[in-house]
């Protein structure tokens, strides 16, 4: 197995007091199981990234069949093997509603009871209270696809911004409303955290400049990560790497050729952070041996790349 580490930050002592929390969202894939292994890999993934908690998805295997209109859930999650092979806590996130998709939390702090419809946990920082908030949302009708002219369920192809706009509030409003609802417990706490694999990019990345750049077909202001950033959100990764031309940072995905035209390469798996004084201090994807990935594991398990955040608060 190889492990690398490339172009992390160089880190500055921080105020007296302040504490630093390594946060990471990882959409494991069945941690491994949709391709038949362990969760050997996907621990190594973890441990690479240095990571304190981390927000999964998709912890429980794909339906067979699994289509883009209905893809149940099935099996056993795997977050409280990957908990215990780390030595860490776990809540696995059972709600049965439209934020969520075999989600779970896992932490080496401890973590208390869960919001009243699953999304976030309380975790104790030596003696602080974050919260973190882990979602998984719809990722049909998708807009990149429709934009792209890709077949993807029954959702007609589309060509403008404000189509697009359309499509991914009707989408992820939903979930998002729920998230809003949801945060209301976190009042009060150091630091607030939203993991997750939000299947659609960031409002930061579809720029006029990365149109130009022949990234994306046209500039979008994507909702989902836009309302979070008008809340007073900081998307963790755009933080410390502005530029969505010189660093994509695509988490979707590692298993296809980019070039392809029958998928799209995107940044749609997130670290957000909230919180007074909070400062974003370093932030890397993690993934495969080539030019994506700031952290580098290989073998590696997933067909997303993962995100991973260090921040100060």
């Amino acid at each position: 197995m190889m492990i690398r580490l490339a172009g992390l930050l160089a880190l500055c002592a921080g105020p007296v007091g302040a504490e630093t929390l390594r946060v990471m969202s990882f959409n494991v894939w069945g941690g491994g199981a949709n391709e038949g292994k362990g969760i050997e890999e996907t621990v190594a993934a973890i441990k690479a990234a240095g990571a304190d908690v981390v927000g999964l998805q998709e912890t429980r295997l794909e339906s067979d069949p699994c289509t883009a209109e209905h893809c149940p859930a099935v099996g056993e999650s795997v977050a409280p093997a990957l908990a215990q092979a780390l030595g860490w806590h776990v809540v696995d996130q059972t709600g049965d509603n439209v934020a969520l998709w075999a989600n779970a939390v896992i932490s080496r702090y401890p973590i208390g009871a869960q919001s009243p419809n699953g999304l976030g946990v309380p975790l104790d920082v030596n003696g602080r209270t974050v919260w973190l908030f882990n979602v998984h949302l719809d990722d049909e009708p998708y807009q990149p696809y429709q934009l792209l002219g890709i077949e993807y369920g029954p959702a007609p192809f589309i060509t403008t911004e404000a189509e697009a706009l359309k499509f991914a509030t009707e989408t992820r409003g939903p979930a998002l409303d729920l998230l809003e609802a949801e945060m209301a417990v976190a009042e009060g706490a150091a630091a607030v955290f939203v993991t997750g694999d939000f299947n659609e990019p960031s409002v930061h990345d579809w720029t006029p400049e990365a149109v130009a750049a022949g990234h994306h077909p046209v500039a979008v202001k994507w909702p989902t990560t836009g309302r979070l950033v008008a809340a007073g959100f900081v998307d963790a990764y755009r933080a410390v790497h502005a530029d969505p031309v010189a660093k994509p940072a695509y988490t979707w995905t590692p298993s296809y050729d980019e070039a392809a035209t029958d998928d799209h390469p995107d940044r749609i798996d997130f670290v957000l952070a909230k919180g007074d004084g909070l400062r974003v201090r370093d932030a890397a994807i993690v993934g495969e041996d080539g030019p994506r990935s700031d952290i580098v594991v290989m073998p590696w398990p997933s067909d997303h790349r993962a995100v991973v955040a260090e921040v100060e608060f």
